[in-house]
């Protein structure tokens, strides 16, 4: 096991942007630690409203940052768990949620080469609600009567919402056609508790372990989906004082565009 980063960049859509940066660190027999630092961000958007619907001059934009620290070990020769505890917060111009979660992760290899099966529960956690100046008010408690106050401050109170959880079921199967090139197929089925279930799958076809090249279907089976093909390819090579790996894929996600992932990672 050795030190290793990873950061990750993501043109979305509507000109949103995604940035995921990891960290891991070997701690000797122990297992292995790591953090994350997740962001999303929409960009500047124009502030519209009833009477004033080509902008009123302000802007304002939308983003989710998330923090995580955690920790995996290998159990046994053929079964690997983790656990993550992550700080998430979003945040609408002037009003933001917090709240905690955590996800759980496990592997299960049949046998080193073989069927490898895993499964993953993601944002299990307390809910969150929205607060912020943006959410403060000036009332007439008694609009009848003359002489009183009439701009009281208060504050609208936002119910709580629970965050969106997510279990995930996969199965990845590695085989060798020739001696330099390696083959890894798998399927995922997901189970959002906010949205229908889905099944997606793909394919990697690895040459010597220096270049490989990607194909994959997302979402089958989600009425209304726009996602659909994926493709990427990656390359791997070793400097002086560190080996690299660099990923790039393309998503096709229909009418809304397409999307575009690139990820750096440097084992030392």
């Amino acid at each position: 096991t050795r030190l290793e980063f990873q950061l990750t960049h993501i043109d979305w859509l509507a000109d949103i942007r995604y940035d995921y940066v990891a960290a891991a660190i070997p701690l000797r027999t122990w297992g292995t630690g790591f953090a994350t630092v997740s962001s999303l961000n929409s960009g500047e958007i124009d502030v519209r409203t009833v009477s004033q619907p080509l902008g009123t001059g302000e802007r304002y934009t939308v983003s989710n940052v998330a923090l995580g620290l955690g920790f995996a070990r290998a159990i046994s020769e053929r079964f690997s768990a983790g656990v993550q505890v992550k700080y998430f917060q979003e945040t609408v111009w002037h009003s933001s949620a917090g709240t905690v979660t955590f996800d759980v992760g496990t592997v299960y290899r049949i046998r080193p080469d073989g069927l490898h099966i895993g499964s993953s529960i993601t944002n299990f956690g307390t809910g969150a609600r929205f607060s912020g100046r943006d959410l403060r008010i000036t009332y007439d408690g008694d609009p009848n009567r003359s002489g009183d106050n009439g701009a009281l401050p208060g504050e609208r109170y936002v119910q709580a919402y629970p965050v969106p959880i997510l279990f995930r079921v996969g199965v990845g199967l590695p085989w060798h056609p020739a001696p330099d090139w390696r083959i890894w197929t798998s399927a995922e089925a997901s189970h959002p508790n906010s949205n229908p279930e889905s099944v997606s799958g793909g394919v990697e076809a690895t040459f010597r372990e220096l270049v490989a090249i990607r194909a994959g279907y997302q979402n089958l089976f989600k009425e209304g989906s726009e996602e659909g093909l994926a493709l990427g390819t990656g390359i791997r090579g070793r400097l002086e004082a560190f080996d690299y790996r660099i990923d790039y894929a393309w998503a096709d996600h229909g009418r809304l565009g397409n999307v575009h992932r690139l990820t750096l990672a440097m084992l030392y």
